[in-house]
């Protein structure tokens, strides 16, 4: 049953989601935010497509819903924050699209997953991490200085992982990273992200019934062979775990290398002390939150934070802000590589925390070191305000990310 909304005095005056950046701050969320979370962390909020719903920007808040079953991660359930976005109700979410699903179906397919993303065996991924990260390091020094990070390191660099991780043959990659890129663009058409998500389904399926004939030593293989997925299912989750790993940690490295190259002295203590980069890692994913915003709907009438969530409003919970919470973080704004950042947002919390994180970090944690120890001079090849930001997608970032170094 729908109930009226709350009508405290702020409820009058719902606020739409902050966006803008202030210019020259490429890795501090819209100001916006900040003042909210001072004033109302839980705000009435108008939607775009006219809902009056939610914005949680304190961090207490954001955690307690994003714990809480009684809301809601089901995409036809949901309101789209952002203008520009769809119009009507969504559809649900893709078969095997895991972030759009509620217990019990999301508790089947991720039982069916955790055992092959745990910390052990992540680590275990650490050499092989090593020799990728070798050697597109190699290939940046025959090439020389001048060129795009995102390109040549912190876009490859995961890719290969997650498609070897899955059994995803090393001569697709240029067809995965294109379909994966399309869909994550905010102001494509929608018809163009609809065709790369389907050209992405195609090539799922056909590598489903490859694994099918011929099982192999892979996470798909291994579904394909005894986890009771039918193709439908198994293809939908291979597409959603390849895309998620393509293009998250990506951003990651590259807009981590963007913040510690504008203060020398951050790269600089990296490069000298490797064993910083876990805590680093750490403090780099609570600092930028390059995945800023998410939603959620109340499945009933909840009482939070002194108001009530009427059944079918939804929430945006604005990780972002969460993360810069001086409440839980001291001085929040500050980029501190020696900050003990545990219990950040970078990768949720609750039953839809980040199923990879682990390979991230990982990723994150050899790459990140291994790049300024070969390049003790690496530095940005334009100055930072020409630094083309990722604002329309929605994984945050850089588009490109211009280098160069000395040369021996």
């Amino acid at each position: 049953m729908q109930h009226e909304p709350s009508t405290r005095p702020d409820a009058a005056e719902p606020v739409t989601l902050p966006t803008a950046r202030a210019a020259g701050c490429p890795f501090d969320p819209p100001a916006g935010l900040a003042v909210l979370r001072e004033e109302r962390p839980l705000a009435r909020m108008a939607y775009p497509d006219g809902h009056v719903g939610w914005l949680a920007t304190g961090y207490s808040t954001v955690r307690s819903i994003l714990g809480d079953p009684r809301f809601s991660s089901r995409y036809e359930l949901m309101h789209h924050p952002f203008p520009g976005g769809p119009e009507g109700p969504l559809p649900p979410a893709p078969v095997g699209d895991m972030t759009g699903m509620d217990a019990p179906e999301h508790t089947r397919f991720r039982r069916l997953l955790i055992g092959r993303f745990t910390v052990r065996r992540m680590r275990q991924l650490s050499d092989r991490v090593a020799e990728i990260t070798a050697e597109h390091l190699d290939a940046m020094e025959r090439r020389g200085p001048g060129l795009d990070l995102v390109e040549a390191f912190a876009r490859p660099v995961p890719a290969l992982m997650i498609r070897e991780l899955l059994g995803v043959p090393y001569s697709d990659r240029e067809r995965f990273q294109h379909h994966a890129h399309t869909i994550m663009t905010m102001d494509k058409e929608p018809e163009e992200r609809y065709a790369a998500l389907v050209g992405l389904e195609e090539y799922m399926a056909g590598l489903v019934a490859a694994k099918r004939a011929a099982p192999s030593d892979d996470v798909l293989g291994d579904l394909a062979e005894d986890s009771g997925l039918t193709d439908e299912e198994l293809t939908g989750l291979g597409g959603f775990l390849l895309a998620a790993g393509l293009d998250t940690t990506a951003s990651m490295i590259a807009h981590g290398t963007f913040a510690l190259l504008v203060d020398p002295a951050r790269s600089e203590a990296l490069r000298t002390d490797p064993a910083l980069a876990p805590r680093a890692v750490e403090e780099l994913m609570r600092y930028l939150t390059v995945a800023p915003t998410t939603v959620r709907t109340a499945l009933t009438d909840i009482e939070l934070d002194g108001r009530t969530i009427a059944a079918g409003e939804s929430v945006t919970l604005s990780l972002e802000a969460a993360n810069r919470d001086p409440a839980r973080f001291p001085a929040p704004d500050v980029l501190d590589l020696h900050r003990k950042a545990s219990g950040h947002l970078g990768f949720g919390h609750g039953i839809h925390q980040c199923l990879g994180q682990q390979l991230a970090r990982v990723e994150m944690t050899v790459a990140l070191p291994a790049l300024f120890k070969r390049f003790p001079t690496l530095r940005l090849d334009v100055p930072a305000d020409e630094i083309p930001l990722r604002t329309d997608m929605n994984i945050y970032g850089v588009h490109r990310l211009p280098v160069a170094w000395d040369e021996d």
